[in-house]
């Protein structure tokens, strides 16, 4: 890292720490409803449609969608194996979902939440967007290293993309880049969907283990939460290292609230770090559910839908899962909501 670079990200930590207690935004965040939403299994991404006042939570074999004005579950996509993440259209018309499981993308139509299409993709599609310059749909596949892009028109692959390690969170600016999180490497990679080639590679200083990313389109900022309790702010247009915040422990989403210049970390340890990116990177940690690590941002709505669920004993470890994850309790599965009041 250059001294100029490493100047800023020093200002950056002085001005938190001298706003530590600061109030972020209006007014604060709390907690201010659950859903209960039930059935078994995992979980991953989730993607708020907010002018369809809707909410996809990819939840095992399935997709949930959920009436985001109500609460209430409204249909499911299944005949999937094991869900990732949703991406939208940009008319209102078609989504995509990444089955890890079975190494494809899945095209539904958003009015009957019926399946359309079914398109091969690498191994393990985790992390997945709607390009609009390009209208077309990137796959980043977890296990083969690479993205798998798709014309949404002819609904065939049209490119494959290496990358140099596991991807996690892509994000696209609406005006033809891509970025996306190497999580192995420290790094992000820039990519352009006209040539469909990675254009850049930037390290991510301070940054472990980075998974969830958010981006300011209008500011040009992308912000990555990584382990260790940090969020490294990159400016997406150098490539340089503009911030490195502290946050709570075990991030692994992120978003953005373009209106009030807000970032967010949903941390597994139970809490949610609101970012104020426009006063000196001030921060405010809201208090949510333990095991709360994926999240959305609806910007209509201003809120903030986080998953967890109820969690049973650990099993022990064995020379095959060293690592073990406590059991899920059935029929616990929640939508945790965070908003302003």
């Amino acid at each position: 890292m250059r001294i100029g670079s490493m100047t800023r990200v020093v200002a950056a930590g002085m001005a938190l720490a001298a706003c530590a207690v600061c109030s972020v935004g209006q007014s604060s965040y709390s907690v201010v409803d659950h859903w209960e939403i039930g059935g078994t299994g995992g979980w991953d991404y989730l993607l708020a449609d907010a002018a369809a006042h809707r909410l996809y939570v990819t939840h095992g074999a399935s997709v949930d969608v959920v009436d985001t004005t109500t609460g209430k579950a409204v249909g499911a996509i299944t005949g999937v194996k094991r869900t990732h993440g949703v991406a939208l259209d940009g008319d209102g018309k078609f989504g995509y979902v990444s089955d890890g499981g079975s190494n494809v993308v899945v095209v539904f139509d958003r009015q009957t939440l019926a399946t359309v299409a079914t398109i091969a993709a690498g191994t393990n599609p985790d992390g997945i967007l709607f390009e609009p310059k390009t209208k077309t749909v990137w796959a980043f596949n977890g296990s083969s290293k690479d993205v798998t892009v798709i014309d949404t028109a002819s609904r065939k692959a049209v490119a494959t993309i290496p990358l140099p390690g596991k991807p996690e969170f892509p994000q696209a600016d609406g005006d033809g880049s891509v970025f996306v999180n190497i999580e192995d490497r420290n790094e992000i990679v820039r990519l352009d969907a006209v040539t469909k080639k990675a254009t850049a590679t930037w390290a991510l200083p301070g940054c472990e283990s980075p998974s969830g990313m958010a981006i300011d389109t209008a500011g040009r900022r992308l912000f990555s939460v990584c382990d260790g309790r940090k969020m490294a702010v990159t400016d997406a247009k150098s490539g340089k290292q503009v911030a490195l915040v502290a946050i709570g422990d075990g991030p692994d989403a992120a978003g953005y609230d373009a209106k009030d210049g807000l970032a967010f970390s949903s941390n597994g340890e139970g809490t949610l770090t609101v970012v104020d990116t426009k006063h000196g990177y001030a921060t405010e940690t809201v208090k949510t559910v333990k095991g709360a690590r994926t999240m959305t941002y609806d910007a209509v709505a201003d809120r903030v839908y986080l998953s967890s669920a109820e969690y049973g004993a650990t099993p022990a470890a064995t020379a095959a899962v060293p690592h073990p994850r406590p059991a899920i309790v059935p029929g616990s599965f929640t939508i945790v909501v965070v908003g302003r009041k």
